[in-house]
């Protein structure tokens, strides 16, 4: 029998939709019923709760700084309890079913482990199980290098291989499960009366899973996006329809904003008094990016002496990390200083509607400027505008801005 590749259904559980063996026996029951409207069922699933975190806590108790690739062989095992259990919790319905981990699919990575990218999927063994009508499940966040070494994704990196199974398989839809029904035009935790939103786009999804939107992790919408695999973000908790991410069509112009965003997780390093000469700048990001610091926000100034100023966002996570870069490239460079601020929060504003108007970012620096709160940083995009606040202002300018674009009517 042939697999149709029009029935192929992708479909990813987060931590929490199998946070215990009774939610995993209710995902399981939710699997059945694609199985038997006859749909090709690949399901990719996160490891249990908060199982991750109690994996890392055991290596902390061994080991302040465990090397990279030993982590990724200890945080692989949760996804392997998790997909075993599914199986089981699956053949105990009459559903058959197979269980793989990412080595086992051949899903081949990069080696740098704990935040490795997938470079190719071999997808022979899951079109063979496809073909005598089983389930397959497989193990999310993790892959093989060229050297047999387990690898880790990183962040989001179950929704990465979710999404990259879809492409490789040429699925119609990647279903994402998550305890959320959807994307909201705001954190509802924070705003309790935001909208979800039917529909978003690739670009704007981005942006928002980029600001800390937790709903999707940015590599994963990126995948969709070159591989227009559609996806649909939906609570394992219901059946109500969740919110889709496609390509983007003219109605999503007529709004301003879609959604505001608020991010506190990351912090600003500032590297002051340093040489006002070409290169500089290239050699301080070259080496973040050689020990894999992404970057977010970056503003550069001129003082006097012919001294810059260079101030720029990481993640709280990489924090010291990034200050043993800063201070070797002080030493060779002979000169500067450096400081870190954690007590920042990212405020933002997305939309494709930015496209087609005007006046956008001055109405949100005007509502903050009203209410006391100053901008420290910006950083804009054609459909973004984030603002570096003060952390202890970050809710109230979240509400404020939600409220000056309408949001609450959208």
């Amino acid at each position: 029998m042939s697999v149709e590749k029009e029935k192929i259904l992708v479909q990813k559980y987060g931590g929490t939709s199998v946070g215990t063996t009774e939610r995993i026996k209710i995902v399981a029951k939710r699997i059945k019923e694609y199985y038997e409207k006859n749909f090709h069922v690949i399901v990719v699933v996160s490891a249990m709760g908060k199982s991750t975190d109690a994996l890392v806590a055991l290596s902390k108790e061994i080991s302040e700084n465990p090397s990279d690739r030993e982590m990724d062989m200890l945080l692989a095992t949760g996804e392997q309890v998790s997909i075993a259990l599914l199986a089981m919790a699956l053949h105990e319905i009459e559903v058959p079913a197979v269980s793989f981990t990412g080595s086992q699919i051949n899903l081949l990575t990069d080696g740098r482990f704990s935040k490795a990218r997938i470079e190719k999927i071999d997808t022979n063994k899951l079109l063979t199980a496809l073909e005598k009508k089983m389930v397959c499940i497989v193990a999310g966040f993790q892959g093989i290098d060229l050297e047999q070494n387990i690898t880790t994704l990183g962040r989001g990196g179950s929704d990465t291989s979710a999404v990259a199974l879809a492409a490789a398989l040429e699925a119609k839809e990647c279903e994402i499960y998550t305890d959320v029904d959807g994307v909201y035009t705001a954190d509802p935790n924070k705003i309790p009366a935001a909208k979800k939103l039917s529909k978003i786009s690739y670009d704007e999804m981005l942006e928002l899973a980029s600001l800390g939107a937790g709903v999707l992790h940015s590599r994963a919408v990126e995948f969709a996006k070159k591989y227009n695999v559609i996806l649909h973000v939906r609570s394992s908790f219901n059946f109500n329809e969740g919110t889709l991410v496609v390509p983007e069509d003219t109605d999503m112009e007529k709004l301003l904003v879609t959604a505001v965003t608020l991010k506190k997780d990351e912090a600003r390093v500032t590297v002051s008094d340093i040489p006002d000469r070409p290169g500089i700048a290239a050699d301080l990001f070259a080496a973040l990016g050689d020990v894999s610091i992404n970057v977010d926000m970056i503003v550069q100034s001129t003082g006097k002496d012919n001294l810059n100023t260079i101030s720029f966002t990481v993640l709280k996570n990489d924090v010291l990390k990034a200050e043993k870069v800063v201070k070797e490239l002080l030493t060779s460079w002979g000169a500067g200083g450096a400081s870190v601020d954690k007590n920042i929060a990212i405020i933002s504003a997305v939309g494709v509607g930015m496209k087609s108007h005007v006046g956008i970012a001055a109405r949100m620096f005007k509502v903050l400027a009203e209410n006391g709160i100053n901008i420290e940083m910006i950083s804009t995009s054609e459909i973004k505008i984030s603002c570096v606040i003060r952390d202890d202002k970050s809710e109230e300018a979240l509400k404020l801005i939600y409220s000056i674009f309408g949001l609450e009517n959208a």
